[in-house]
C-alpha cells in the first residue's frame, strides 16, 4: 500500500526506517519525541526529533504519522532507565493500518 511504498522510496525497507528512527529516537537528550512524518513540499515521509513537548508539525513542518514518546514517563515502570529497549519493543505495537490512514490523508 501506500505507506510500505513511502517506506521503501525513503528508507529502502521497514527495517531500515526502524533503524533510522530508533537510532535517532534513542539519541534524543533528555525528554521529547521521535517522529514519522510526511513532507508535503516533497511528498516524502522523514524521519524527525523533537525536545521535550515541541509539536512536530508546528517545529518541522512535518504532518505526524507515528510518535514515540520518549519521556521517561513512557519507559521507565517496565524498561527502568534503559531506552533502547523500550523503542525496540515499540516496533511490536504499532496500529500500522492508523499510521498508513494518516499518510493517505495528509497526502490529500
Amino acid at each position: 500500500g501506500p505507506l510500505k511504498e513511502a517506506v521503501d522510496a525513503r528508507f529502502g525497507d521497514l527495517e531500515g526506517m526502524k533503524k533510522e528512527v530508533s537510532a535517532m529516537t534513542v539519541a534524543v537528550q533528555g525528554s521529547g519525541w521521535g517522529w514519522l512524518g510526511f513532507d508535503k513540499k516533497t511528498g516524502r515521509i522523514e524521519a524527525a526529533t523533537c525536545a521535550n513537548q515541541d509539536p512536530l508539525q508546528a517545529t518541522t513542518g512535518l504532518v505526524p504519522l507515528l510518535g514515540i514518546d520518549v519521556w521517561e514517563h513512557a519507559y521507565y515502570v517496565d524498561y527502568r532507565n534503559v531506552r533502547p529497549n523500550y523503542v525496540s519493543a515499540i516496533w511490536d505495537v504499532i496500529n500500522w493500518k492508523t499510521v498508513e490512514e494518516r499518510l493517505v490523508s495528509a497526502k490529500a
